[in-house]
C-alpha cells in the first residue's frame, strides 16, 4: 500500500499502534474510481466503509418531494458509509465522486474478520462510527433554543480562531462544519395546505452561503413566509445566517406582526455581535389563510413578483432598511389581498444578478418576462422553470451569489381548518 495511504490511516484511526496499522493495511483494499461514479446509492443496503485518499465525493440526498439536496462534500482523510459496518439499514444518501477518487475500502466481511483477530482495529473503527452517530443524534434532538446557544458559542469561537487559521486544510474543514450547520437549519420539506401550495429552490454560490428561507406554520390560520440574505459569504456569514434562521423561528412564535418579528430579529443580531460589519436583508410576511391577506415587511430585500390572471406581472410595494446593523430601525408593514389562482414569487438578488459569459445580468425585466410566459404553471413547476433558466443563463460559470426562490400559489378552495 502506498505511503500516502498509510498516512491517511494514521490520521483517520489515530491512537492505533504500528502493529494495528500494519494489520489494517493488509485488509483495507485500495480502489480508484473515475469522476461521476456513484459509490453509494440512497435507499440501498451497503456493506462498505470508504476512506478517501485522494479526490472529492459529494453526498446528496433526495427528499420526499423529489428535490435533491447537497449534504456535504468529503475530501482526503474523511470517510463515509460507516453505518454499513453496524447494521443493514438503507443508505440515507448517495455518494458520487466529483473528481477521479482513490479510496480505501473496509467491507463488513473484513470488519467482522478483523473483529475476531484484532480488537484494537475494530475498536478504532467503532470509535469513529460511534462518534459520528453521537454527533448525528445531538443535532437531531437539540431544540431550537439549544441550537441558538450552540451557534452563538461557535460564532465567538470562530471569530477568535480566524486570525490564527493559516493552514488551508483547516480552513476548509471549518467551512464544512459551517455548511453542515446551515443544512440542518434549512427546511427539508415545506408545509402544504389545501388552500395554499409552496415550492422552493436554493443553490449556494459556494460551499457555504448566506441565503435562507422558510415557510412557518404559526397556527391554524397563519403562515410565516421568509426569504433573507446575509451580505457576505465567509464562515462568519454562514454562522450569522444560522443565527438569523433561529431568531426568525423563535420570534415568529411570539408575534403575528411581521414588523415586530423583524425588529426582534434585528435586536437579537445586534445583541450577538454589535460590532460585526455584516447585515441581513429580509422579506418576512404573515399570511392569514381565511382572508387570503398577506401582511409583510421589506428589509432591504428584493420585492416579490405577483402573478394574477388576466393582469400584468407586478412587483409588491414596500421598502425598509436591512437588519442587524445600526439603531434605530423603522419598518413599515404592507398588505396585499391575494385571490384564488394568484402566485407569488420571492427571490434573492442572485436571481437578477446572475451574469452570462458576456457579463450581462439576467435582470428584472427578463425575470418578469419569464414569469409572464409561464404564469399558468404550478408553484413547483414555476420554481423549476425559473431556476433552470437562470442557471442556463449563467452557463456553468461560477455564480457570484446564492440563488434562492420561493413560490406561493393560492388554490381554488376556501380555507379549511
Amino acid at each position: 500500500m502506498p505511503s500516502g495511504a498509510t498516512g491517511i490511516l494514521k490520521n483517520v484511526f489515530h491512537g492505533l499502534d504500528e502493529s494495528g496499522l500494519d494489520e489494517l493495511r493488509q485488509v483495507a483494499q485500495m480502489h480508484t474510481y473515475p469522476k461521476q461514479t456513484t459509490l453509494i446509492h440512497q435507499g440501498e443496503v451497503g456493506r462498505t466503509l470508504f476512506v478517501i485518499v485522494e479526490g472529492r465525493v459529494a453526498v446528496n440526498q433526495r427528499l420526499e418531494d423529489g428535490q435533491e439536496r447537497l449534504l456535504g462534500i468529503r475530501g482526503p482523510r474523511e470517510f463515509f458509509g460507516e453505518l454499513a459496518l453496524l447494521d443493514e439499514t438503507p443508505r440515507m444518501a448517495s455518494c458520487v465522486t466529483l473528481t477521479e477518487t482513490k479510496v480505501l475500502e473496509v467491507t463488513e466481511e473484513t470488519f467482522d474478520r478483523v473483529l475476531e483477530t484484532s480488537p484494537a482495529i475494530a475498536y478504532a473503527i467503532m470509535r469513529h462510527v460511534v462518534d459520528m452517530l453521537r454527533e448525528h443524534d445531538r443535532v437531531s434532538i437539540a431544540g431550537l433554543l439549544a441550537k441558538n446557544k450552540e451557534l452563538q458559542e461557535a460564532y465567538e469561537e470562530l471569530k477568535a480562531a480566524q486570525a490564527s487559521l493559516v493552514e488551508k486544510e483547516r480552513m476548509e474543514r471549518e467551512l464544512e462544519i459551517a455548511a453542515e450547520v446551515q443544512r440542518s437549519l434549512l427546511p427539508g420539506k415545506l408545509p402544504q395546505y389545501p388552500d395554499y401550495q409552496f415550492a422552493s429552490f436554493l443553490q449556494p454560490a459556494r460551499q457555504i452561503g448566506g441565503d435562507l428561507y422558510n415557510v412557518i406554520a404559526l397556527d391554524d390560520e397563519h403562515i410565516g413566509l421568509l426569504v433573507a440574505d446575509v451580505a457576505d459569504k465567509s464562515v462568519h456569514a454562514a454562522l450569522y445566517m444560522a443565527v438569523t434562521t433561529t431568531l426568525f423561528q423563535v420570534e415568529s412564535k411570539h408575534f403575528l406582526s411581521p414588523a415586530k418579528v423583524a425588529q426582534a430579529v434585528h435586536q437579537g443580531l445586534l445583541d450577538i455581535s454589535s460590532e460585526a460589519d455584516i447585515f441581513v436583508t429580509a422579506f418576512y410576511g404573515v399570511l392569514h389563510r381565511p382572508s387570503r391577506k398577506l401582511t409583510y415587511v421589506l428589509a432591504g430585500q428584493e420585492r416579490p413578483f405577483l402573478l394574477r390572471e388576466r393582469q400584468p406581472v407586478i412587483s409588491l410595494s414596500g421598502h425598509g432598511r436591512f437588519l442587524g446593523m445600526m439603531n434605530p430601525l423603522e419598518l413599515h408593514e404592507y398588505t396585499v389581498q391575494l385571490h384564488p389562482g394568484d402566485k407569488l414569487l420571492l427571490y434573492s438578488d442572485g436571481a437578477v444578478d446572475a451574469e452570462n459569459r458576456e457579463q450581462i445580468r439576467f435582470g428584472y425585466d427578463r425575470l418578469e418576462a419569464l414569469l409572464e410566459k409561464n404564469r399558468t404553471l404550478s408553484a413547483e413547476k414555476l420554481i423549476n422553470t425559473v431556476a433552470s433558466e437562470i442557471i442556463s443563463w449563467n452557463d456553468l460559470l461560477s455564480a457570484f451569489d446564492d440563488l434562492t426562490l420561493v413560490a406561493l400559489e393560492v388554490m381554488e378552495v376556501d380555507f379549511i381548518k
